[in-house]
């Protein structure tokens, strides 16, 4: 009996002792620091079985499901601009020579039910237009497309990029610039021979059932001058002293949606009918001697 009233008596005796320190080390309006230690966990990763890569999409999803295991869904994400569309809408196919072709012909009845065809699908695209923009016009949109055409190649060939991203498309820009780092341009528009005129017009919507991109083809027949040197200063392509006919089929597209937007320059419709274009010239290295580096220069002579 007194030895269980002396370990009483020796545990309260601890307790209090304790309570002392504490009451010391904490006061009452302090607040107490705690003690984060930092623990780092595995990586749980997801293996796929061995048997479930053998089996069909259906059959693998099905014995996962009843498995309680489920595959996490593959998302292929991209970059998707909203102020310009990823492709031509509806391209344009330029008829063979050009529409010349007699109507009394097989070939020349052909295109000219083609150009009814298309004649309807584009008055329709036109009435959308009109409606977001009042001022458009198939009489006078051309002369603009083309002011629009000579000032991006001209902000192209003096590597003006900061106007060039507000003539041209944000599709039309990469194919503009690709491969003309270390190239010096020289581009100029002499005259047109035949007036510019719109043919062909569409209007769709993307994402959803408002959100309208109008996209607009002229036809251009200009005399223009190009010549293209590579860094070395040798001429690759064209010439500079004769100018050359260009029958050019060019897309304009505009974000109907927006009522800042602008016309720029989208793409180009090359025909198939159309003839190949010359060679570029490339300069290559000619690889010289092997030199040993025990013996001279003149010695390999």
């Amino acid at each position: 009996m007194a030895a269980a009233m002396k370990a009483g008596v020796g545990r309260l005796g601890l307790r209090a002792c304790w309570q002392t320190v504490e009451s010391v080390l904490h006061p009452a309006g302090a607040a107490r620091a705690c003690l984060v230690v930092p623990v780092r966990t595995k990586k749980k990763r997801f293996s796929v079985p061995e048997w479930a890569r053998e089996l069909s999409p259906e059959e693998k999803e099905r014995r996962l499901q009843s498995l309680g295991r489920v595959f996490p869904d593959e998302r292929i994400e991209r970059t998707f601009y909203l102020a310009c569309t990823a492709d031509i809408i509806d391209p344009y196919v330029p008829p063979e020579g050009d529409a010349r072709l007699t109507s009394l012909s097989k070939d020349g009845l052909k295109q000219k039910m083609e150009k009814l065809k298309q004649t309807a699908a584009s008055q329709l695209a036109l009435r959308k237009i009109k409606d977001h923009d009042p001022d458009f016009s198939t009489k006078t949109f051309p002369e603009k497309a083309q002011e629009i055409f000579i000032e991006a190649h001209n902000c192209l060939a003096n590597f003006n990029k900061q106007k060039l991203h507000s003539l041209v498309t944000e599709r039309c820009y990469p194919e503009m610039v690709r491969g003309n780092r270390y190239k010096t341009i020289r581009w100029s528009f002499v005259e047109s021979l035949e007036p510019p005129r719109v043919v062909h017009v569409r209007c769709d919507s993307i994402v959803s059932r408002g959100n309208l991109y109008g996209q607009v083809t002229v036809r251009m027949h200009t005399r223009q001058i190009l010549a293209i040197y590579d860094r070395f200063g040798r001429l690759m392509y064209g010439g500079e002293q004769v100018p050359k006919d260009v029958l050019e089929y060019v897309v304009f597209e505009r974000y109907l949606v927006n009522p800042y937007g602008a016309w720029r320059m989208h793409g180009k419709i090359v025909p198939e009918w159309a003839p190949p274009k010359e060679p570029i010239v490339k300069t290559v290295m000619i690889p010289g001697p092997t030199l040993d580096p025990s013996k001279e220069f003149e010695e390999t002579k």
